[in-house]
């Protein structure tokens, strides 16, 4: 039941009746003149109980079943939703309405949505406006009647007003789209017979402030300890960016609008790191297929592929810490039980695809006619690419950590590169210029330290001494100058999803088309605040 700690009973009027009191003090006063005697002196407030309005009296208890009314009834699925459901059943205290009216707070969050709601792309019935306003000018003015009794007034006035809070306070704080519930529960990773999702890929992996479980309830807090104007204002988004594209708005209509909102949600996300231009970081925009390396003095930008739909790139931010250069590549268990499995035992194919087989408790190499396709399956054997020409990786990988083993990589296949669809991996990105890249990663690289890098990625050396080296008739036919480079100081990466951003060669807004179709599951998520 509804908690009504304060509510003395369940007959107080809620405002006394200003002209009653006004009368009494007349009387009580009675005539200027001293000499006359003042037959009302004795009157007491007892006297007007007949001039009580039973439609101007509040009922705690009818509050309370009008209540709970509105809580059972609403079926609406926002997380804010969930909450204000919750905050109700579990006895949640009366938040804007108590035994003298309406609180000022109520006014204060209408004026703040009636102000922001629109610019931000989002109706007002979505945050029930219109019903919280014909409520509130109810109360204000004692205008009641049948269908609009003052308790049920009173409770569906309180009842709005904490919904549309929370999903305004929320919403704005910290985005009205989760993207790790969301990103993470679109692509079903195991099912079983039925059909019935087990598992999902996790698709996004990007650190960010997100509100916790009894974040509502500290947010209802500090509508009666707080200053709400002032919250509400600081919980507005400042980023750039985000306004940027709000002022768009008006000027937008149909598919570039919902591309809009979307690009906007996203930058309400209260992400732990975002890029500074101040400092030097690889931004991969997976819906651009591009990749821009960024400092104060220097924009390198390149294409890159990133997976395919059905093997999505997940998103995510990191560093990278170190580059491996000709290295090796360790196959993983969805390629080997797709492609490898069915040729155990062939090994001309391994040999073909310079593939080998080997323990993975002793690192043994193993012969190819020995495995079987259930050993290669068992999990107890690695199948790996020597590094080099040929190689699937290319001749340079850039590591860092994360939780898809997952890097950026040079490719020894180009042609795609041409394509204007780049979704061709497993997950990982494959990088058009991966020698400007690593170039971009060193800090203060000398001559003959590039040199060294290119002579091991068979690349023509610039300098006289790597000339000289390859002029050498005691050098290696494929020389490995170099194997490991460390990132240091560390850049930060960041693998993001953008329809529509600016280009940092030059700021103007670029628009990207919808590759994996999360927009789409944003429009989604996003329909209860546009309709």
């Amino acid at each position: 039941m509804l908690h009504t700690e304060g509510w003395k009973g369940s007959q107080e009027s809620i405002h006394p009746l200003i002209a009653v009191c006004v009368l009494l003090l007349v009387l009580l006063l009675g005539s200027c003149d001293d000499k006359s005697v003042n037959p009302n002196k004795n009157l007491s407030i007892d006297a007007f109980a007949s001039m009580k309005a039973d439609e101007y009296a509040l009922n705690s208890q009818l509050v309370s079943e009008n209540l709970e009314h509105f809580y059972r009834k609403d079926k609406d699925s926002t997380t804010a939703d969930f909450r204000t459901r919750d905050y109700y059943r579990q006895g949640g205290g009366m938040v804007w309405v108590d035994r003298r009216g309406v609180t000022p707070w109520a006014d204060t969050l209408l004026q703040v949505m009636a102000a922001t709601v629109s610019d931000m792309g989002f109706t007002p019935r979505s945050f029930r406006m219109e019903q919280i306003t014909q409520d509130l000018e109810r109360m204000h003015s004692l205008d009641f009647d049948a269908d609009n009794a003052i308790s049920l007034v009173a409770a569906r006035l309180e009842y709005n007003l904490t919904k549309a809070y929370l999903r305004y306070a929320l919403g704005q704080r910290y985005g009205f789209v989760n993207p790790n519930y969301l990103f993470n529960h679109l692509e079903p990773s195991r099912t079983d017979t039925l059909g019935n999702v087990l598992d999902y890929q996790r698709l996004f992996d990007v650190e960010m402030q997100h509100a916790e479980k009894d974040a509502y309830r500290r947010l209802l807090h500090k509508v009666q300890v707080d200053s709400l104007g002032d919250f509400l204002r600081d919980i507005q988004p400042r980023d750039t960016l985000y306004h940027r594209f709000k002022a768009m708005l008006p000027k937008t209509e149909g598919s570039s609008r919902l591309r809009l909102l979307c690009n906007m949600e996203r930058r309400r996300w209260r992400e732990d790191k975002r890029p500074d231009p101040r400092s030097k970081y690889v931004l991969v925009n997976v819906a651009a297929f591009h990749l821009w390396g960024v400092s104060p003095d220097t924009i390198i930008d390149m294409r890159v592929g990133c997976g395919a739909v059905r093997t999505k790139t997940p998103l995510l931010t990191s560093y990278l810490t170190h580059m491996n250069v000709n290295p090796d590549w360790v196959i993983p268990m969805s390629i080997i039980q797709k492609d490898i499995a069915q040729h155990a035992g062939n090994p001309s194919y391994f040999n073909r695809h310079g593939y080998y087989i080997a323990e993975r408790s002793s690192g043994n190499k193993l012969d190819p006619t020995s495995v079987t396709s259930s050993q290669l399956l068992s999990g107890s054997l690695r199948v790996a690419q020597h590094g080099g020409a040929g190689n699937s990786l290319g001749r340079i990988v850039f590591r860092f950590p994360n939780n898809f083993s997952v890097f950026l990589h040079d490719t020894s296949t180009r042609s795609f590169f041409a394509q204007d669809n780049r979704g061709v991996s497993h997950g990982c990105v494959r990088v058009q210029h991966p020698f400007e890249l690593a170039r971009f990663l060193l800090k203060d690289p000398d001559d003959w330290q590039l040199d060294k890098l290119r002579i091991s990625m068979d690349l023509e050396p610039e300098t006289e001494r790597g000339q000289e080296y390859m002029e050498r008739e005691d050098r290696p036919e494929h020389p490995r100058l170099v194997d490991y480079l460390s990132v240091s100081p560390r850049v930060p990466l960041y693998v993001t999803y953008y329809t529509l951003y600016p280009d940092p060669l030059t700021g103007s807004l670029q628009t990207y088309p919808d590759v994996y179709g999360y927009d789409k599951a944003l429009e989604r998520a996003l329909k209860p605040y546009m309709q």
